[in-house]
């Protein structure tokens, strides 16, 4: 095994599909003659040329359309965005044609494509710049949505994104790219839907995914050394949601805290909160908790997002709330 960051996985995730397969070409703003706005396509106009590496004009609307016409005439298109929030230009296309073509064409069509690029916040970019869409996606039926939180994850999901006959929607982060991690030499491919525990505990069951979950974890470890044994949920996609790792969690720990960093109305936690509920009610042996931004744009200012982002403490604060513990 040898240690990558972030950006140097998603780039080989990527050109190890498009060696197997002619039909899977990248296309983006940046992505070509400057390896992609934060380097994540470094070295691929060189090894599969410019007709497979794609720079396209600063036109959502207009890369995103192609690619779906693109993948209906049996090409596999990987777009990049240089944020989701960018792709809210071309989501006319993704809601009402990547999503739809399948079903409204009595199966005549599928619509192969990974839609990539970095979601929520990255520092003092501003509330336009600072939006998780995680949840808009997930509430179309045709997409699925995929957020890891860690370089591992997001090589074999990565593949299996790409392998997918169905739009994919892949959510990365600005704050990630530089993470390291050991990745094993030969391939490999992660199930979409499938979450994982990333720390077994028998108290709490906290749930999350995307680059908080770095939060999650040190919550549970600092609950940890007071006493409270944490098991923490990496959701790893959010539609399809893996609803069963989650109640048999709540089954055994019979509490649950939920970690997201987007607006908490209509949230994936709001989901999750009804399912449990719904589903496992009787283990419940206090409410679920939940922490989320507020409902509120992003502020600029550095001192306005410290108090804007969810912070530790609030994360430990409900940890001790569902045990009952001052």
């Amino acid at each position: 095994m040898a240690e990558y960051t972030f950006r140097e996985v998603i780039a080989q995730a990527m050109s190890e599909e498009m060696r197997k397969d002619e039909s899977i070409y990248l296309m983006g703003e940046e992505v070509a003659e400057y390896n992609g706005a934060y380097k994540a396509s470094k070295g691929m106009l060189d090894e599969f040329g410019p007709k497979r590496v794609i720079d396209t004009p600063i036109a959502e609307l207009g890369f995103t359309g192609i690619s779906v016409g693109a993948a209906m005439n049996g090409n596999r298109p990987i777009v990049e965005f240089m944020t989701f929030n960018f792709s809210l230009v071309g989501i006319d296309q993704i809601i009402n044609n990547a999503a739809k073509i399948r079903q409204m064409s009595g199966g005549q069509w599928n619509c192969p494509i990974v839609f990539r690029g970095p979601t929520a916040s990255a520092g003092q970019l501003g509330a336009t710049h600072s939006q998780a869409f995680e949840n808009w996606f997930a509430n179309c039926p045709g997409l699925k949505v995929v957020v890891p939180s860690n370089p591992y994850d997001a090589k074999g999901l990565l593949k299996t994104a790409i392998q997918d006959n169905d739009p994919v929607i892949f959510m990365e982060s600005e704050q990630m790219y530089g993470d390291k991690m050991e990745i094993p030499e030969e391939e490999y491919y992660l199930p979409i839907g499938k979450a994982d525990i990333k720390r077994e505990g028998k108290d709490v069951t906290l749930v999350s995914f995307g680059k908080i979950m770095k939060l999650a974890m040190q919550a549970a470890e600092d609950m940890e050394k007071e006493g409270i044994s944490v098991e923490v949920i990496d959701l790893r996609t959010v539609r399809p949601l893996d609803f069963d790792t989650i109640l048999t969690s709540v089954k055994k720990t019979n509490r649950l805290v939920i970690l997201e960093e987007a607006w908490p109305f209509g949230s994936v936690s709001s989901e999750i909160t009804y399912m449990v509920q719904q589903k496992a009610f009787d283990y419940l042996d206090a409410p679920i908790k939940r922490i989320t931004t507020p409902d509120a744009p992003a502020p600029y200012s550095a001192a306005l997002f410290a108090e804007w982002f969810p912070k530790l403490e609030k994360v430990k604060e409900e940890i001790k709330k569902a045990m009952y513990v001052k």
